[in-house]
């Protein structure tokens, strides 16, 4: 019976290890768990586009341009200059394109890189406030005056480049990856506040319209800058082209204080 036993298991390892030699079965356990890890080293380039909202705080009152206009005007007895007319926060959304570039360098799956990005659209907002107010009794002229105050900002935001450094790990076609920077826009700014006084020798009236008083400041084509951050995955597809699905956030530090966040989808071509 022992005899027996001792052939049986001889019989099989001389099996197995013909088996082993057999070339569809060689190699069969192992191929299934392996990938092919994609090149992402060198430069590259493509276009973009993409859907945001930027949010804006209007900080302020436009205080300035408001004692301006009433340095020498009788209505500073009111306390005009000191109304508070404060413009808060506004949220738009609008869609975007443009292009990026940029180069990869690449240590078995960990990819690091530079990128210049850059977003064509229309961001920005408006707010405006408004005040109104009847003096208790006459001033210094012998009239109620009957005041009111619009102030008003604006932005217009139509181009946005980011230049940011990139950190990514390869995971077969996949490249998912954070990034940080600098951004810079173009922007257009603008402030006015408008008075109206009216006048009466009554406190009730009726009131005679004087001439609007109104100033503005305007910058066009006006240079912003702030950070960027942001997370995205490039995607091999064919050889040297590949997709991007990519998130972005910018704040613009600027007289309006700026934060935009985009989603973008793009096509590159890798060299």
């Amino acid at each position: 019976m022992r005899r027996l036993l001792l052939a049986t298991v001889m019989c099989g390892m001389v099996t197995g290890a013909h088996a082993a030699d057999l070339p569809f079965l060689r190699g069969s356990f192992t191929d299934g768990f392996s990938y092919t890890r994609t090149n992402w080293e060198g430069g590259y380039f493509g276009g973009q586009a993409g859907y945001g909202s930027s949010d804006e705080n209007f900080n302020g009152s436009n205080t300035s341009i408001l004692q301006n206009l009433i340095s020498d005007n009788v209505i500073q007895q009111m306390g005009v200059a000191d109304w508070t007319l404060g413009l808060g926060k506004v949220s738009a959304r609008a869609p975007g394109f443009g292009a990026f570039a940029g180069y990869n360098s690449q240590w078995d799956d960990v990819v690091v890189g530079v990128e210049a990005s850059y977003l064509h659209g229309s961001f920005g907002g408006s707010s405006s406030a408004f005040k109104q107010l009847v003096s208790g009794s006459p001033l210094s002229d012998g009239f109620f005056h009957n005041v009111a105050v619009t102030s008003s900002d604006a932005i217009s935001i139509t181009d946005m480049a980011t230049f940011r450094a990139r950190a990514g790990y390869s995971i077969g076609r996949f490249l998912p990856y954070m990034f940080g920077g600098l951004a810079l826009g173009n922007a257009d700014i603008t402030r006015s506040v408008i008075i109206r006084d009216a006048v009466s020798t009554a406190a009730l009236g009726p009131f005679t319209s004087l001439a609007t008083l109104s100033g503005t400041e305007a910058l066009h084509n006006h240079l912003i800058y702030g950070y960027t951050a942001g997370v995205g995955v490039d995607i091999n597809l064919i050889d040297c082209l590949f997709m991007r699905a990519e998130w972005e956030y910018v704040r613009f530090t600027t007289s309006v204080d700026t934060s935009i966040n985009t989603a973008r989808i793009g096509l590159g071509y890798k060299f």
